[in-house]
């Protein structure tokens, strides 16, 4: 792969949505073109029908399969065929199947290695669903489809803040799944990814606690948690109190912060990232980012955000990739070992050399 010009594959989105028209917008610049080759994955008559829909000036050439992307140019690859009806604003069966199909036509081409990277477009509510019907995230639904469920986990990413979460969904689904085990996982997962994906050589993370208030999940899990994660060299510290955290500033002391449910982190998140944050989903082979799911990302229109959360999210797929290679490289050939072990593991002789003895007396 040439690392100056990574192929990035851009999921629409919800074609009632912002998707389209910020990537016109977007695309406009043709400065990003000399950074990547762009591959839309959509519909030509969606594309066309935003375009005309907001008299904007962009140019796109149509592909059949990911191997015929150009440099240069902003390539669109149909994923269905299918007339897909436009209501703008307003999620529909039509429009979140068309959404789903383009993610998941991206996500086999990458898994084959057409693509090196993936930036979602906003997808409404109700669109990435689980088998039993349950919502998932990005991350959740990138990682059934690679066929490894729980591997993954949720970043979202400002200029000031790396925020993951730890369980999605409400406190109290959050307390059912908490657990010891769990926890170190997701502070693992963390970890690994702020070495590899960020290139950050000794990543501090924070934890925030459950509740305002010391609690008996607290006591039992979240200290020994944390006392086991220093233990393994993870960097892990807390737990904090959200509110004490985030209004005396004291996540700007930290690469990341480790949240324990959607509400405790995303409130402060939105509030801190000025509606320019994206979101990476770590933990998984490929690197994934989107720029933000849900009815508000995909609907609520904020043309200098939108577009620079696009921007960010292309940046950051293309910052990845570069921050993966130069992290694997030196771990690609390692080094034989330079010594013997014996039966016992606990015991190994470096460089085990005979001791020299003093020559003996010569003899008259």
């Amino acid at each position: 792969m040439d690392y100056n010009k990574p192929r990035i594959a851009i999921a629409h989105g919800d074609t009632n949505g912002i998707g389209y028209e910020t990537l016109f917008r977007v695309f406009g610049e043709q400065d990003l073109l000399s950074l990547f080759v762009p591959i839309i994955y959509g519909s030509p008559k969606v594309a066309t029908y935003h375009r005309k829909a907001y008299e904007l000036n962009a140019n796109f050439t149509i592909i059949k399969t990911a191997q015929e992307a150009k440099e240069d140019r902003v390539n669109l690859l149909p994923t269905f065929e299918e007339e897909v009806k436009v209501e703008m604003g307003t999620a529909t069966p039509e429009s979140r199947r068309a959404a789903l199909t383009a993610l998941n036509r991206a996500l086999s081409d990458q898994a084959e290695g057409l693509v090196d990277a993936i930036v979602s477009l906003p997808i409404a509510d109700n669109t990435l669903l689980a088998p039993d019907g349950s919502p998932l995230t990005l991350s959740q639904h990138a990682e059934l489809h690679a066929g490894a469920p729980g591997t993954s986990l949720t970043i979202h990413v400002s200029d000031n803040l790396r925020m993951a979460i730890a369980y999605e969904g409400s406190l109290s689904q959050a307390l059912q799944q908490l657990s010891k085990e769990s926890l170190l996982q997701k502070a693992a997962l963390f970890h690994e990814s702020l070495l590899r994906d960020f290139r950050l050589s000794t990543p501090r993370i924070a934890l925030l606690r459950l509740n305002a208030q010391p609690s008996t999940e607290e006591t039992d899990i979240l200290k020994p948690a944390v006392d086991e994660a220093r233990e393994r060299h993870l960097g892990l510290f807390g737990p904090y109190s959200p509110e004490d955290f985030f209004t005396k500033g004291l996540y700007s002391q930290f690469d990341g912060v480790l949240a324990m449910h959607h509400d405790q982190g995303m409130i402060a998140f939105n509030l801190l990232s000025q509606n320019e944050g994206v979101t990476f989903c770590a933990g998984l082979p490929k690197v994934v980012v989107s720029t933000g799911n849900g009815d508000e990302a995909a609907f609520n229109r904020r043309e200098e955000s939108d577009e620079q959360r696009l921007r960010n999210a292309l940046y950051m797929a293309i910052d990845t990739l570069r921050n993966r290679a130069t992290y694997d490289e030196p771990l690609g050939n390692p080094l034989k070992k330079l010594y013997h072990e014996k039966r016992d593991e606990s015991e190994k002789v470096r460089f085990n050399t005979p001791k020299k003895t003093d020559p003996a007396p010569k003899q008259e």
